[in-house]
C-alpha cells in the first residue's frame, strides 16, 4: 500500500491519540474510589444487617421488659389483698391468719424476684437500646463516607469524560484528512490488535517489539517515503519517525 509521508505522520498523530485514549479509559476504570466504593457498599450492607438485628433485639426486650411488668401486677394485687385482710383484723381463725401471713411473705419472696428479673432484663433492654443507636450510627457515618467517595469518584470520571471528549474530537479531526484505505487497515489492525500502528524505533517495532533483521532493516531504509511499511511478525503498519535506523 502507498500512502503519502504527510498522510503517515498524520497516522502517527492517531496512533499518540488512540494511546492516550486508552490510557484515559484505564485510568476512568482504575480510579481508587471504585474499590472504596465496593468496599463502603458491603460495610453498609453489614451495618444495615446489624441495625436491623440488634432492633429485633431491643424490640424484643421492650416486649419482655413490659411482659415482667405485667406479671408483676396480679402478684402485687394479691398482696396487698392479703395484707388488707390481715391489717383489718377480720379473722379470727389463728389458723387461716397463719395461713394468710405465710401466703403474703411467699408474695413478697415472689414480688422480690419478679422485680430483680424485670430489672434484669430493662438493663438488658437499655444496653440493646444502646447498641441499636451505636450501629445506626454507624450506618449514618458509612453512608456519608459513600456519598463523599461516590462525589469524588463522579467528579474524577467527569474530569476524564471531558478529557476523553477533547481526545476524540481531535481524532476525528485528524481521521478524516486520512485517506480511506489507510485508515481503513489502521481500524481494521486496531479492533484486532488493540494498536494499528507503531513507531520503527532503532530497527524494532514499537507494537510486538521485534527486533528487526539487517536483510529487513536495509529494506526498510531503502523504501520510498510513501510506501506503507507492516511489521513482519505482527502486521501492523510500521510508522518511520528519525531514529528509526
Amino acid at each position: 500500500m502507498l500512502a503519502e509521508r504527510s498522510a503517515q505522520v498524520q497516522l502517527l498523530r492517531l496512533t499518540d491519540l488512540d494511546a492516550e485514549m486508552a490510557r484515559v479509559k484505564h485510568a476512568a476504570q482504575s480510579l481508587p474510589q471504585h474499590q472504596a466504593i465496593q468496599s463502603l457498599m458491603e460495610q453498609r450492607q453489614q451495618a444495615g444487617d446489624n441495625v436491623t438485628a440488634l432492633t429485633t433485639n431491643a424490640d424484643d426486650l421492650e416486649v419482655a421488659t413490659r411482659r415482667a411488668e405485667a406479671d408483676l401486677v396480679p402478684v402485687r394485687a394479691r398482696l396487698e389483698r392479703n395484707q388488707e385482710r390481715i391489717d383489718g383484723g377480720s379473722i379470727s381463725d389463728a389458723k387461716v391468719l397463719r395461713g394468710l401471713i405465710d401466703e403474703t411473705e411467699h408474695l413478697k419472696g415472689r414480688i422480690s424476684d419478679l422485680e430483680d428479673e424485670q430489672l434484669e432484663i430493662m438493663g438488658q433492654a437499655e444496653e440493646a437500646v444502646a447498641a441499636r443507636e451505636e450501629a445506626a450510627n454507624r450506618k449514618v457515618s458509612i453512608e456519608d463516607d459513600l456519598r463523599g467517595v461516590v462525589a469524588e469518584r463522579d467528579e474524577a470520571v467527569a474530569g476524564l469524560q471531558e478529557e476523553a471528549k477533547s481526545i476524540a474530537a481531535t481524532r476525528q479531526g485528524i481521521a478524516t484528512t486520512l485517506p480511506a484505505n489507510l485508515l481503513g487497515l489502521y481500524e481494521k489492525l486496531r479492533a484486532s490488535t488493540g494498536l494499528g500502528a507503531a513507531r520503527l524505533v532503532r530497527g524494532r517495532c514499537g507494537g510486538c517489539q521485534l527486533e528487526l533483521t539487517v536483510a529487513d532493516r536495509d529494506r526498510f531504509r531503502k523504501a520510498p517515503d510513501n510506501e506503507v511499511l507492516r511489521c513482519v511478525e505482527c502486521d501492523r503498519i510500521l510508522l518511520r519517525v528519525e531514529e528509526s535506523f
